[in-house]
């Protein structure tokens, strides 16, 4: 190849970025490579990305007797979606998934919506201790190290994995989103101070002090830090070594970014590696084989935002209306020509993406 030639062509596709992505969502197949665009995110926007990844799930079923069948006691929504998720072959949830509540006639892609939306509340829910939320950004979740005071918490994060990735595949908006932090491990990527401002803003600021103080105040040891982490467990402080000898190792002007870095590797990385691993898992059932990895690293956190949650700007319900394809009605039909009369005399509409 002409030596320059590979940069010539990815600039080429930048320029043309716009129209690329264009041919991507209306001929990319499944059964084509896709890696080499996957790889090059600043030459896809949004759509492009989202119907790349979408690729990586097996195809829904539209015969209804093939479609794993579900029926869910309100009362019991957590524990009877955990017996029917986690013991299925991952094969009988690639077709899809048929759902009824009991005692309820209402069936179909409503009742679908309705539950995966409730039961991911339910997963997400800080007073299960699966999973906890942002300071400052309450939509935004990530495992709990404390989570393992359940005995039953690792096969609950095989469950979770299973139900996002099957709301993706039956492309349900489930009112969360992931921390970064959470994101990036589950696309096998490091994580950096940055990435920790949402999760631990507390952390994060303590960390940023430590390494923007002065050389002879932290050499001084006027800190008394040593290479450990205090961590509550059951109501107990455990003192845990982040490195073989930890406890005699003084945090100095030398190695106070190792100590950091490893502080946060210890935090997010190691005391939820177990958790990560099963939920990785989960996800990994429903796609398409070895590209559970590959799935969040094609796409921007961003991107998996607007996926599980939304845009939550208003919609423009006369575009909304001109991109409408219509099943078993036409436009002209009564009832549509009311439906859009209503959400016409709405002026705001929370928007969905």
């Amino acid at each position: 190849m002409e030596k320059g030639a590979e940069e010539k062509f990815w600039t080429v596709l930048r320029l043309r970025k716009a129209s690329l992505c264009v041919l991507i969502v209306r001929y990319a197949k499944r059964t084509d490579d896709h890696q080499w665009l996957l790889q090059h995110k600043d030459v896809t926007d949004f759509d492009s990305r989202r119907h790349l990844a979408m690729m990586m799930f097996p195809e829904l079923k539209e015969d209804y007797e093939d479609l794993h069948e579900m029926l869910i006691d309100r009362s019991q929504l957590l524990a009877e979606s955990f017996e029917y998720i986690v013991h299925a072959e991952s094969d009988t949830l690639h077709v899809g998934l048929f759902m009824e509540f009991k005692n309820e006639e209402a069936t179909g892609p409503g009742v679908l919506r309705e539950w995966f939306f409730l039961v991911t509340q339910a997963i997400f829910d800080p007073q299960n201790a699966l999973f906890v939320a942002c300071p400052s950004d309450r939509r935004r979740f990530y495992p709990n190290p404390a989570s393992k005071v359940d005995p039953m918490h690792l096969d609950y994060f095989t469950f979770s994995g299973r139900v996002i990735a099957l709301a993706l595949m039956h492309k349900v908006q489930v009112g969360i989103v992931f921390d970064r932090v959470f994101f990036l491990q589950l696309a096998g990527m490091h994580i950096s101070l940055e990435d920790i401002r949402d999760a631990d803003p507390c952390l994060y600021s303590s960390c940023k002090q430590i390494l923007q103080m002065d050389p002879e105040f932290i050499d001084s040891d006027a800190l008394g830090l040593t290479f450990v982490r205090e961590v509550e467990e059951l109501g107990s402080i455990k003192v845990v070594e982040l490195c073989p000898g930890g406890k005699g190792i003084v945090v100095n002007s030398k190695n106070r970014e190792k100590y950091v870095n490893l502080l946060i590797q210890h935090h997010f990385v190691t005391s939820i590696s177990d958790p990560v691993s099963r939920f990785a898992r989960g996800f990994s059932d429903i796609l398409n084989p070895g590209e559970q990895k590959l799935f969040f690293r094609s796409l921007e956190l961003e991107d998996l935002d607007w996926m599980l949650y939304g845009s939550e700007s208003a919609i423009c319900v006369e575009d909304w209306k001109a991109h409408t394809e219509y099943s078993s009605y036409k436009e002209t039909d009564p009832q549509i020509s009311w439906f859009w009369e209503v959400l016409l005399s709405h002026k705001n509409i929370p928007g969905e993406s």
